[in-house]
């Protein structure tokens, strides 16, 4: 048997050595696997080439080995695509040079443009990568891992929004494992590369490298707007209006707790008028529609806006929208008990009046053609709420369809949702200046909507004989129902016996629709 064994491994080196090395050459990529290790990762100063365009590999020869070599622009130039490559193309006109010229950059003819293919053929230009002062891109992967830990264990032991601070959180440390490539784009190659009337190059007919799946997830339910839609159902189907159409005056409540989006819009100007219009990376008026939405306290609204606006801004904004939902038993009582006396807090209020069924089934169908008719951008967002709710209302006939929407429907999405959401806390998007003048801004947004919701409760009680307890209009925020169960408590902490948790469903739930109606307006406006 030991002969037999000799033998055989004998043969196998005999072939091994026939074979050109190949041996050899699996045992050099064994050597070179150090190389690819997290440890490795970790110690990168550039960005993935990717992100950054560089492609900066070369031919033993000297020669760049991801481009083709420059033209002579002392000679008539021929055919652009001539001078185009799977990584980038040489600038060989004012056009193509007007296309890819930035805020930050002015692309000049004689530069090299880098970047790649996505699996569409469209072209995705490079860019220059800041983290906060000036670290290396791989410590800042480091960094970026205890503060994704930290996200898991406020929603795992905390409790802060568990359903959607988990997933996110896992997802920002799925896109900052180095060398991981979870969330690394698909890319086209080996195709016939021309170039539009713009100066824009595409590329048809080539091979597809894919990506990594959360690449996937973000552009199935984000890019598309699909997810947040699809949230929205899920809230629709859960939530009741009863409340709202019992005591419809209480939707000035809701629109008063948005001036928080609008005082955020204005700072957001006011930071690009600081310290210059590329201070977001984005047109200031699209990134300040998409920060002044945190005020809403509407997280997939929040998503939907910015996926459309300012999509690199996303992670931050995703993330202070959702945080600061999951802090408002921690941030509004303070601010309800500064603004409200003793005695207005222990207002009690009358209560509501039963709402029949033809009510609940004719008011979603009423507030979507009024949307269709008078903010026609709104309509996706308001739509599938509506389209939720009315299933909810509806009855036994379509008693599965309000259950698929309220459970297993709306928990698929909220796993994608924020596995998608948290792709974008990947260190070059998150470690910036411009991160933490968009948590500030949330913060002051989501305690101004806060405030103004109060206020206003205490303007209606100027005018109106049946008194209003000031503690309901902090619930005008959209955070459903976690800020009307904070208005009950407060109300509780002052007269045990002062429930006004149904009273307060009606701004809260008039505020979800508020949120949806301005984040429409927002879009019309900034689009």
């Amino acid at each position: 048997m030991k002969r037999f064994l000799l033998i055989l491994l004998a043969l196998s080196w005999a072939a091994g050595l026939r074979a050109e090395g190949d041996w050899r050459t699996t045992l050099g990529k064994v050597k070179d696997l150090t190389g690819d290790t997290g440890i490795s990762g970790f110690m990168k100063r550039d960005a993935p080439d990717y992100i950054t365009g560089k492609f900066e590999a070369k031919n033993p020869d000297g020669s760049w080995a991801d481009r083709p070599a420059a033209p002579d622009f002392s000679k008539p130039l021929g055919n652009p695509a001539d001078y185009a490559g799977r990584n980038g193309f040489w600038v060989v006109s004012k056009l193509q040079a007007k296309a890819f010229s930035t805020a930050k950059h002015e692309a000049k003819v004689g530069d090299w443009i880098g970047g790649y293919f996505d699996d569409t053929g469209r072209f995705v230009a490079g860019h220059e990568v800041k983290t906060l002062f000036g670290m290396p891109y791989g410590v800042g992967q480091l960094i970026m891992i205890p503060l994704c830990l930290i996200m898991i264990y406020l929603a795992i032991v905390k409790g802060f929004e568990p359903l959607l601070l988990l997933p996110i959180g896992f997802g920002g440390l799925l896109a900052n494992c180095p060398l991981a490539g979870v969330t690394a784009p698909a890319m086209m190659h080996d195709g016939v590369i021309t170039f539009l009337a713009s100066g824009v190059p595409v590329m048809s007919g080539g091979i597809v490298e894919p990506g990594g799946f959360l690449h996937y997830f973000f552009a199935l339910g984000i890019d598309t707007g699909v997810f947040p839609i699809m949230i929205f159902m899920g809230v629709g189907a859960m939530t009741d209006f009863g409340p709202l159409i019992a005591n419809p005056r209480m939707a000035l409540l809701g629109g008063a707790a948005q001036f928080g989006i609008f005082f955020a819009l204005f700072g957001a100007l006011g930071l690009a008028s600081l310290f210059g219009s590329d201070f977001f990376g984005v047109e200031p008026l699209k990134a300040a529609a998409s920060i002044g939405i945190i005020g809403g306290a509407d997280g997939p609204t929040a998503i939907w806006l910015t996926s459309r606006l300012a999509p690199d801004l996303l992670g931050a904004i995703a993330v202070a929208a959702y945080s600061y939902m999951a802090l408002v038993p921690i941030i509004q009582p303070p601010i309800m008990k500064a603004l409200t006396t003793k005695e207005e807090r222990a207002i009690t209020m009358p209560p509501l009046r039963e709402v029949k069924k033809i009510e609940k089934i004719c008011f979603p169908l009423i507030v979507l053609l009024l949307c269709a008719v008078l903010l026609p951008s709104a309509v996706p967002l308001i739509g599938a709420l509506m389209l939720g709710n009315l299933a909810r209302e509806v009855g036994p006939s379509v008693a599965r369809i309000a259950d698929t929407m309220s459970n297993a429907l709306i928990n698929i999405v909220t796993i994608m949702l924020g596995l998608s959401v948290g792709s974008k806390l990947a260190c070059e998007k998150f470690l910036s200046g411009t991160t933490l003048g968009i948590l500030a801004l949330g913060l002051c947004a989501f305690c101004v909507g806060t405030a103004a919701g109060v206020l206003m409760a205490k303007l209606m009680n100027v005018f109106s004989k049946t008194k209003v307890n000031p503690l309901i209009g902090s619930a005008g925020v959209s955070a459903v129902p976690m800020a009307a169960r904070v208005s009950n408590k407060v109300a509780l902490s002052e007269n045990p016996s002062n429930f006004i948790l149904m009273q307060a469903m009606g701004p809260n739930v008039s505020g979800v629709i508020g949120s949806a109606v301005v984040a429409g307006v927002l879009y019309t406006l900034c689009r």
